[in-house]
Parts: C-alpha cells; sequence; structure tokens
C-alpha cells in the first residue's frame, strides 16, 4: 500500500452561518474548537440549516484525494456502531479507500464536527470528537503499517491521552511519516511535542503559514524557511493567496496561488493540497509537480461546498 492515514473519523456537518454566528457564539474564525459535551454541541447546532453531512476527518479528506488520483491507500479511525458510523465507512468504501476498524457499538457516538462557513468563505469549526478521540494503539495494527510506504498522520491526535499512544506506535513502526500540523490551537496547545515531531520525527510535515510561524515563535517568514533549512527536514507550507512553499535542505521551491477563483468554502483547502503534494512525494514527482499538484486540488476544492471532491 502507499499510503495509510490514521486520524479522526468525523462526519461533517456543514452550515452557512453570518459573521454574528460566530461572535454570539464565542468562537474564533478560522479555528476548531473542540466540544467536549454533545448537549454543547446539539445547543449549537440548533437552529442552524445544514447544507451537506459527508464523511469528513482531516487525514481522511487526503486519502480520499489521494484514492481518487488513483492511489492504493487505507484508513485508521474510530467509528462507532451507529447511522454516522455506518455512513462514514460506506463513504470511504465508496472512494475505494481501504478502511481498517472493524466497528461495534460503543459508549460514545460516532464524532461530529460542525463546519460553520461565513459569507467570506472562512470555516470555523465545532468538533465533538465522539469515538473518535478514543482511538488507542489496540486499534493499530502494526503488519499494516509496516506494508505502507508512508504514514499520514494529523496534529489532532494529540488532543486527547489514548490517541497519542496510537500516534506513538505508527511512528515506530512506519517506513516514512508525514504529518499536518492541524490548526493553529493545535500547535499552541503542543508547541514544544510538535516542535520534537517536526526536528526528529518526521520526514515530511505540512503547516499552514500561521501555524508554522507560531510553532518557531516568528513573524518573519525567512526565519521559518531558515528553520526549516537549519533541521534539514522536508518542510511544506501553504500560504494562502500567496502560494505555497516546499523546504528541504537548501532546496526552496514556491509556487503561485491560482487567481480568479470562485470561492465558495475554504474547508479541506489544506487538506486537498496535502493530498495533492503527497500523490507526487510518493510517486517520485519533482517538487514543482509536487505543489502544482497540491495548488490544483486545493483550488478545486474551495470552489465547492464541502472539503472532498
Amino acid at each position: 500500500m502507499k499510503i495509510l492515514g490514521i486520524g479522526n473519523a468525523i462526519i461533517d456537518v456543514i452550515c452557512k452561518v453570518e459573521e454574528s454566528f460566530i461572535t454570539k457564539n464565542n468562537l474564533t474564525k478560522g479555528t476548531m474548537k473542540l466540544i467536549f459535551d454533545d448537549i454543547e454541541f446539539k445547543k449549537i447546532l440548533a437552529n442552524l440549516k445544514i447544507e451537506k453531512t459527508v464523511s469528513g476527518g482531516s487525514v481522511a479528506n487526503s486519502i480520499v484525494g489521494l484514492s481518487q488520483l488513483k492511489n492504493d491507500v487505507g484508513f485508521i479511525g474510530k467509528v462507532s456502531d451507529d447511522d454516522f458510523g455506518k455512513k462514514y465507512e460506506e463513504g470511504l468504501k465508496e472512494e475505494n479507500v481501504k478502511y481498517f476498524y472493524e466497528k461495534k457499538k460503543e459508549n460514545l457516538p460516532t464524532g461530529t464536527c460542525l463546519i460553520l462557513v461565513t459569507p467570506d468563505s472562512e470555516r470555523t469549526m465545532c468538533t465533538f470528537l465522539g469515538i473518535a478521540g478514543k482511538i488507542n494503539e489496540n486499534d493499530v495494527d502494526e503488519h499494516i503499517i509496516k506494508k505502507s510506504e508512508l504514514i499520514f498522520l494529523e496534529g489532532y491526535l494529540w488532543d486527547e491521552g489514548e490517541p497519542k499512544k496510537a500516534f506513538e506506535k505508527a511512528i515506530k513502526n512506519s517506513n516514512k511519516v508525514a504529518m499536518s500540523l492541524s490548526d493553529l490551537f493545535c500547535v499552541e496547545r503542543h508547541k514544544q511535542n510538535f516542535l520534537k515531531l517536526v526536528k526528529e520525527q518526521l520526514d515530511l510535515t505540512f503547516a499552514n503559514e500561521n501555524e508554522i510561524m507560531t510553532l518557531i515563535n516568528t513573524k518573519n517568514f525567512n526565519e521559518v524557511i531558515a528553520f526549516a533549512r537549519e533541521i534539514k527536514k522536508h518542510v511544506v507550507i501553504t500560504r494562502g493567496n500567496k502560494g505555497a512553499v516546499s523546504i528541504f535542505g537548501n532546496k526552496v521551491v514556491e509556487v503561485n496561488a491560482n487567481k480568479n477563483l470562485s470561492i465558495k468554502d475554504l474547508t479541506g483547502a489544506g487538506d486537498l493540497f496535502a493530498a495533492g503534494y503527497l500523490h507526487g512525494f510518493i510517486n517520485n514527482l519533482s517538487t514543482e509537480q509536487c505543489l502544482a499538484k497540491g495548488t490544483e486540488l486545493s483550488s478545486k476544492v474551495i470552489q465547492q461546498i464541502g472539503a472532498r471532491l
């Protein structure tokens, strides 16, 4: 198998809202808030018009993108044997993704992410992890990891105790490992752990500009380039309308963002960029081709509602 993704298995519930809704519910626009009780989650969801419901999760979105590019891929993520759990598994199988988890009735429901899209197309997320946040080392089969050329992890997995053990087991048994830093708040919560991972254990790191600058405590992007060069690791950074950059050793390659797009929803832009880049990376394409494929996929997904093409 080319790539195995391990991440939170979450159903995305997409709703359009006004800016005032974000303020009224004390949310920070463009970030993800973890909600630990389903009563609070249901309270936010009440009175909202649901635009779309789809199987989601950051790494899972990337894995589906990779499958659509005809790569042999799989995914490990925990769901419950409930309606959303069945929908989740069906969604992966429809996309020819191998799903390496046997679902069963759990004491928590399948995880749900409420994606609030404001008129400027920015997305703000409220996530009730449910059983997804309880993935543990027993859910991760080391033989499947060893048979994968690369594993792709998400920073969100560091948000609870048990997933960290699954995360560490995956890294220990991997041939190559890539990770997305996931979210600005995620970086702030786990800064020292993430810094150690990027410097010592990851072969490839994906981040957006804000996440990587927060990670190394700088407001100067040139310092990000210097940092990546110094640690001699492969770091890929998306910069919104400024494009994207790949840094590996002394090689720094930039690509411009596509212009004149009809942007509807920024959900999944980073996930699909990672899918395109990883497609190139795992198939030995040039860095320029990796960046171009990432830009192509992210440009497509933001011109529709939802995080999958």
